[in-house]
Parts: C-alpha cells; structure tokens; sequence
C-alpha cells in the first residue's frame, strides 16, 4: 500500500534507518504467549519464531512474498517521511514496522524463511522509471534471491523502458495507478502493454481505491485494459481492497489476472474500515490457484508474522495456505 505523494518533491533527506523496529501498533501481534499458535509472542526474535512456527504449521519450507518494497534509499527516505506523516494517500498515521538498512532487511526476510521476494518501486512523475530499473537490475544482481522488478510510468518512454527492462531480464513488474494517477488505457502505455503480454511477465497493480482512492484506481480501467489485452498477467496488490467483490469478478472472469494478499485480514485492515467480506471467501478459495502471497515490507504498521497469521485465521485451510504462500508463486515464477 506504499503510495506517498511526498515523493514527488522530496529528493533528499536522511536516511539513518532511525526509528522503533518493535512492530507496534493496532496490529502488533500481542496475544497469549504460549508459543504455539497465531499471536504468540512479540518482538524481533518471536516475529521469527512465529514466522516459523506458521511454516511448521502450513507444511512449508519457505515462503515466496511477491509484493516487498526496495527502492534507492533517498527514495525510501521520503517513502517513509510520508507514512510518518499521514499524508492524504495513507489516510492516517502509518508506523513503519521495518525502518532498518537494506541489509538488514534482505536479512530480516531470509530470517523468516522467505526464499525469494521483490523489489515493487514505481516512478511518481515522468523521467524516473529509466533510473529505478536501473537500480532495481543491479539491486538483483547482488541479490539472488531478489526477483528481478521493474516499472513503467504513462510517458513517450514507457515501451522503450519496458523493453529494456526486459532485456535485462526482469521477471516481474511494478504498476502504481494511485500514486502514479495515470490511465492504464492511456495510449502512451499501448505498446508497453503489449511487450508484457507477449512476454507473459506478471505485473503487480495497485488498482484498488484503498487506503484512498486515486482518479484512475477501481475496477473499471482495469477491466478495459483486460478486454484489450486478455492474456496479461495481472496481479491485482491487495486483493483490489476495496473493491474485493469486483475484482475477484474480474478474475473469475479472466484466466490470466491473479491477487496478492498484501496486507489482507491483519488487523489493521479488518478494524481500519476495509475487511474483506466473509461471505466472499469461498469464492478465494476457489481461485486459490491464482492467489499469491504479499505483505508490502518493510512499509507495513505490523510485524511480518502478523500478515501469516492473518492469513492462516482465514479458515480456508492448509492446502490453500501452502498454494499461496510459496506454490503459486514457485509456478508462476520458475524458468
């Protein structure tokens, strides 16, 4: 849900990696501590031992999180003054759960037995999308177990952009509509969309309207963008919160669109005015094949246990969290 609009303007500012990385807050995972189930436990060493204990539980060996934020630090910087702040595209104060180094949190998600992860930035303005994928092929080169993320913003640049992306083997794409406030069907974007259809690369799109909708977010572009380009990998971020109803139509709809479930059932979701509709969860059941794992760290108000266990209260049961969580994505992924 990273979207913040201070990023337009702020090219500088500290990044000392400052701050309380205890995971406080609404969500912040207290319970009984008996260390053996959901909630068990807080603080850095038990986010781990919980991360690990739902592995256990799920008959995992590691996960896959295909929605996880790596960017230039100056650019985090600001990402992160903006959450601090509040401002209008998070809607309220947002603590960040995670405000270490980059090593530290490569190590972090190793730690919680993630095998491979993403880098999801996005440009804000025309002129960026050239130097973040610039960045983000060399963060992978020295990451392996990074997938290769890239991005596109609507400008004269965006094919060229994504066929070079492309060539230098990104395997998984970043579409902002919010903070991006771009038109998926605008034409600038025709042939970029095509390049990622042809090369059945998936692209992560923040098209709901949560946590504020955008001019161009909700399932009305997305689903025009479908009808034009039918056999895109689209991978709805958030299960399109709000607007879970009209996006799991949208993929029952269409073979090819799948959802994460970043930040999905954590408290601070369910009690912050957008809980998903238990009434609909047979329908993510049955798309279960197309549901992939996500949490949006390191920019998330919880600990990173939390977004598992979340999951697992769902109730939709150990075949569907494993499928999710690692298989999925392993699919959808393997060369």
């Amino acid at each position: 849900m990273t979207g913040p609009e201070a990023a337009r303007d702020a090219d500088s500012g500290p990044n000392d990696g400052t701050g309380p990385n205890d995971g406080t807050g609404p969500n912040d995972g207290t319970g009984p501590n008996d260390g053996t189930g959901p909630g068990a436990g807080t603080g850095p060493n038990d986010d781990v031992a919980r991360a690990h204990a739902f592995l256990d539980r799920a008959g995992l060996a590691s996960l896959i999180d295909v929605h996880t934020h790596f960017m230039p630090e100056k650019l985090l910087a600001a990402v992160w003054a903006y959450f601090d702040a509040g401002g209008p595209l998070v809607g309220r104060p947002w603590p960040i759960a995670y405000r270490e180094d980059e090593g530290a949190r490569v190590a972090a998600l190793r730690s919680f037995g993630v095998e491979a992860f993403t880098a999801m930035l996005y440009p804000h303005k025309p002129g960026m999308a050239h130097s973040l994928n610039e960045w983000a092929a060399d963060f992978a080169a020295r990451t392996p177990d990074c997938l290769h993320t890239a991005t596109f913003f609507a400008e004269p640049s965006a094919a060229a952009d994504v066929r070079r992306a492309l060539g230098q083997g990104a395997r998984v794409f970043k579409c902002h509509l919010q903070v991006g406030d771009f038109d998926p069907n605008d034409p600038l974007l025709d042939e970029a969309w095509g390049l990622l259809s042809d090369a059945r690369v998936p692209v992560v799109t923040h098209c709901g309207s949560g946590p504020v909708p955008g001019r161009f977010t909700g399932p009305e572009p997305v689903a025009r963008l479908l009808a034009r380009y039918p056999a895109l990998r689209l991978v709805v971020a958030h299960l399109g919160m709000p607007e879970y109803v009209e996006f799991l139509d949208l993929a029952e709809s269409n073979d090819h669109v799948m959802l994460d479930t970043t930040m999905s059932f954590t408290l601070w979701v369910e009690e912050g005015g957008a809980p998903f509709p238990a009434p609909e969860l047979p329908r993510l059941r049955d798309l279960g094949d197309r549901v992939l794992f996500g949490t949006d760290f390191p920019n998330i108000p919880h600990s990173y246990a939390d977004a598992l266990e979340a999951l697992e209260m769902t109730g939709l049961g150990t075949p569907w969290l494993r499928a999710v969580c690692h298989d999925n994505a392993a699919r959808l992924f393997a060369r």
